[in-house]
């Protein structure tokens, strides 16, 4: 329990700073076929052969949505303030469009009433990924009408969940919907073709854009948002050729974002990079695009190297490494969070994911993950240096809760500071888990201290 003693219990984390833990609905949910599901994009994709690293798939994943009532009390163990989940579209509406499904939405119901019961704020993502497969048949996010869908989808599960959940993120990630599903094509739906990235990526933030207008005119009480995976990015070398490409990278994956969000705008030096693979761009887009936010989450695991050269290899650097191949590099998490305070008028900002995979061995039932707790510690304190530099955060959510479907890697890769024996779905807290308990309980045993000396108690 070490860590916890080198971390801040002295108020420099404010007093209604959110701590939680974060899934998405594929990852964990399972049931695939159950109470009237379609399929999604990701259930397609994992019938592909060679997609998915071990040739597994999400059909019964860590069985949640069979078993939440058990994984619900699990979150309450851990003494978090929030829980972030997704919601499967094709589970609340099968086809995209049309009838929606009642057994899929009494899920959410009895979810969301079980965290509350339980003293816990309901985070929800609106899109984790798992389009309605239905809709992609039809194009997909590459087809303006799905932005229109979208819409009609956030509105249904306001009416349904939006008066009794804290935040609605519209989009989780879409750099990795856009880049990863439809450009390298290693993620679903598996696109490869630049110019089809660009246009979904432009599509993804404006059906942000134009949800959140409809939310609002619907008097939604939620505060509302969007998440992006954002990391800063360093040239390999100091040559010319590597800055340029770290300028470039950069603006793919932060400015192209984070520009029309903020100031309604792309970032001129990225659309002449793309040239006939821009966006088809019409008017009133970037407007609405520009809709303000109440909050913004910032997804963080590593930084990135940008090479124009031979490709970086993680191994070069000489720091430690995750299972994922992925640095640990904590600073870039406060210099990342500086960057975006500093460059742009954000709303209160998040750390909506961040957590490492590690090689777990479950040994007499216990799993001591010292490098899991380690990198969440350091990550945490990072956080409180940029607070400390005047960044203004909202909270910080551990990814994940449980080891799970890791996407393109299938169950390889575990996430979780909860075990799952995926063979009998046995949960267990890792050291990590009980580590963030702990740091927990002594955070908020130090919030009533300073209560208590301000009342005078």
């Amino acid at each position: 329990m070490g860590h916890a003693d080198t971390l801040p219990a002295d108020g420099t984390f404010p007093e209604n700073f959110v701590w939680g833990v974060a899934t998405s609905s594929f990852q964990i949910e399972g049931a695939a076929k159950e109470d009237g599901k379609g399929p999604s994009i990701w259930d397609s994709f994992c019938r592909k052969d060679g997609a998915i690293a071990d040739a597994s798939n999400g059909d019964i994943a860590c069985d949640h949505y069979n078993r939440s009532s058990q994984d619900l009390d699990l979150i309450a163990s851990l003494g978090v303030d929030a829980y972030r989940f997704s919601v499967s579209w094709p589970r609340v509406r099968p086809g995209g469009q049309g009838p929606w499904n009642t057994a899929g939405l009494d899920f959410y119901q009895r979810l969301v009433d079980g965290l509350l019961a339980r003293g816990i704020k309901p985070y929800l993502t609106l899109n984790h990924w798992d389009l309605p497969d239905e809709l992609q048949a039809r194009g997909g996010w590459a087809h303006r009408d799905t932005v229109h869908h979208f819409v009609d989808y956030a509105l249904g599960l306001q009416a349904k969940l939006g008066d009794r959940v804290a935040n609605i993120t519209t989009h989780n990630e879409p750099w990795v919907m856009s880049v990863l599903g439809h450009e390298t094509g290693v993620f679903a739906p598996g696109v490869k073709s630049r110019a089809v990235a660009m246009q979904v990526a432009h599509h993804l933030l404006l059906s942000h854009g134009l949800a959140l207008q409809a939310l609002r005119a619907q008097r939604s009480t939620a505060k509302l948002g969007i998440v992006l995976n954002l990391s800063p990015i360093y040239a390999a070398t100091p040559s010319q050729a590597d800055q340029n490409n770290a300028r470039i990278e950069d603006g793919r994956l932060l400015r192209w974002y984070m520009d029309p969000l903020f100031k309604g705008t792309y970032p001129q030096d990225v659309l002449e990079f793309l040239g006939q693979d821009a966006p088809l761009i019409e008017t009133g887009d970037m407007q609405a695009i520009s809709t303000p936010m109440d909050f913004m989450g910032i997804n963080y695991y590593s930084r990135q190297m940008a090479s124009a050269g031979q490709p970086w290899d993680n191994r070069q650097s000489g720091l430690e490494l995750t299972d994922m191949g992925w640095e640990v590099f904590p600073q870039g998490l406060t210099e990342l969070l500086l960057r975006v305070h500093r460059d742009y008028p954000v709303p209160p900002l998040y750390v909506t994911e961040n957590g490492g995979a590690f090689r777990d061995c479950l040994l007499d039932g216990r799993v001591q993950d010292e490098r899991r707790t380690a990198y969440i510690a350091a990550h945490i304190a990072a956080v409180g240096e940029a607070i400390r530099q005047g960044v203004d955060m909202a909270g910080y959510m551990v990814w994940s809760l449980l080891d799970n479907f890791e996407w393109a890697s299938g169950y390889e890769k575990r996430f979780g500071i909860v075990h799952v024996d995926y063979a009998t779905q046995t949960r267990t807290c890792k050291d990590s888990a009980l580590w963030y308990r702990e740091f927990l309980r002594r955070q908020k045993a130090a919030r009533t201290e300073r209560e208590t000396v301000t009342t005078g108690a």
